[in-house]
């Protein structure tokens, strides 16, 4: 057994049982947390990870992120959903070779590593074809995060005599085949699901057909709900209906979800997952963690759209967790004509929209999100003695108000150390970096040049 005692740091667990330690140990058993707790023995060999002051705690889960979208960073950052979907969707998307989508996931990836996530959840909806799906798996293995790698499909204008992509079901064929073959585990640090249309973007018969080819293979599904006008209204109610939402349908954004719709959802264990920075940049409404607090839904956090804004989560937890606290704060206000105390939304739910509840939208939580003994060590240390961070009181509050990126001393995923002492482990960076730039310049090039939809960027 190989074991690495992470020692004397200040822990947060995220675990309701286990509490925080202002001082303890972190004991790693090959890939998963045997004990948390103060001065642990050390067995016999154990590499001993000096950890005072430093901040222990389970690594970020970005529960929604674009990860093919790399190569293209500040492109959006002005854009509204109308130049989203018509400059990417409907153009840039095409101009992806399989090449570019490897490494735009391989960087988007090990960035992630470097600023402290230890599992993302990969939107995956630019794979035209079966060596762009391949290339985009390639790129999450190759980096060593742990990933869910939703299977999605792209969105561009229909050519003459073509179908709308709403009118599109997934491709049973691919899907069979990663599921029956690279992405046949669910134990691996790379898993599957699938990243559906939905019943806004899709007509009813797509989102059955989509739904029931998700239960075939127990597959975690995730769609996109930002608008109230819907392909297919009765979609949810239909789905309900048949069986088709539990735990494993997720709702990313819902901003305008009906009442009915969203009780609906709740009453079957659908999940969701909220990236308030974009839906408040792209005119979404108010995010859904609002109506999700007052109704104890379960919510997740997540960067989205790497061609807007950086994919921080130290950032989007902070940004979810304001963004919340005036709004619900406001709505209370104009209820009571008082400022509302206590505080609507505390740090340690933001933390936990975080971590556990990332973990719990993805069938994860019986593996990470917490430092539980039994689940995987997925980790991250800050520097709790830097400038930013010295002196605050609560290491909870350390994590979401003061720290950033640049804190992360260390990053270990399944019990392996990906970053350590400040540094990404990760061989030829500078050759990576320089073909994820050559990649984007061609891609927007062509784009420019020759795509119909130029205009919209």
């Amino acid at each position: 057994m190989a074991h690495t005692l992470i020692k004397g740091g200040q822990v947060v667990t995220m675990d309701d049982t286990l509490g925080d330690f202002e001082r303890a140990d972190v004991l790693v058993e090959n890939d998963r947390v045997l004990a948390v707790g103060p001065d642990l023995d050390v067995p016999a060999g154990a590499e001993i990870v000096d950890a005072s002051n430093r901040i222990v705690m389970p690594g970020f889960v970005n529960a929604h992120i674009h990860t093919w979208q790399t190569g293209l960073r500040g492109l959006g950052s002005d854009w509204t959903s109308t130049n989203y979907f018509r400059a990417v969707h409907a153009g840039l998307a095409g101009f992806f070779r399989p090449a570019d989508i490897r490494i735009a996931n391989l960087m988007g990836a090990l960035n992630q590593i470097n600023q402290g996530v230890t599992t993302l959840v990969d939107w995956h909806h630019n794979n035209p074809t079966p060596d762009h799906t391949d290339a985009a798996v390639d790129g999450l293995e190759e980096s060593g995060i742990r990933a869910v790698f939703l299977h999605g499909s792209p969105k561009p204008d229909p050519k003459p005599g073509q179908k709308p992509y709403s009118e599109i079901p997934m491709p049973r064929g691919e899907v069979e085949r990663l599921r029956k073959g690279r992405l046949a585990s669910d134990d691996a640090l790379v898993t599957m699901g699938l990243a559906i249309l939905g019943p806004q973007m899709c007509t009813e018969e797509v989102l059955m057909s989509d739904l029931e080819l998700a239960r075939e293979y127990d597959l975690v599904t995730s769609l996109h709900h930002s608008n109230a006008a819907m392909l297919a209204p009765a979609g949810y109610r239909l789905a309900a209906g048949k069986g088709l939402i539990d735990r494993r349908f997720n709702v990313v954004h819902g901003n305008e979800l009906t009442d009915a719709d969203l009780a609906l959802l709740l009453e079957n264990g659908a999940t969701f997952s909220v990236t308030a920075e974009v839906e408040m940049q792209m005119c979404y409404t108010d995010p859904l963690s609002g109506r999700l607090v007052a109704l104890g839904g379960p919510i997740s956090v997540g960067s989205d759209v790497e061609s807007a804004y950086a994919p921080d989560m130290f950032a989007v937890t902070r940004f979810s967790m304001q963004a919340e606290r005036h709004l619900t704060s406001m709505r209370m206000k104009a209820v009571t004509g008082e400022r509302p105390h206590p505080m609507p939304v505390t740090v340690r739910q933001a933390l936990g929209w975080a971590t556990t509840g990332g973990a719990y939208a993805f069938r994860l939580d019986d593996r990470i999100g917490s430092l539980t003994p039994g689940k995987q060590a997925d980790l991250v240390l800050l520097r709790a003695d830097d400038l930013n961070i010295i002196g605050v009181q609560d290491p909870a509050h350390a994590v979401v108000c003061y720290a950033n990126p640049g804190n992360v001393d260390a990053v270990m995923i399944a019990g392996q150390f990906r970053k350590r002492d400040g540094r990404l482990l990760a061989d030829g960076l500078a050759e990576k970096a320089a073909a994820l730039v050559a990649s984007g310049q061609r891609i927007v090039s062509d784009f420019r040049s020759s795509a119909t939809t130029a205009e919209f960027m």
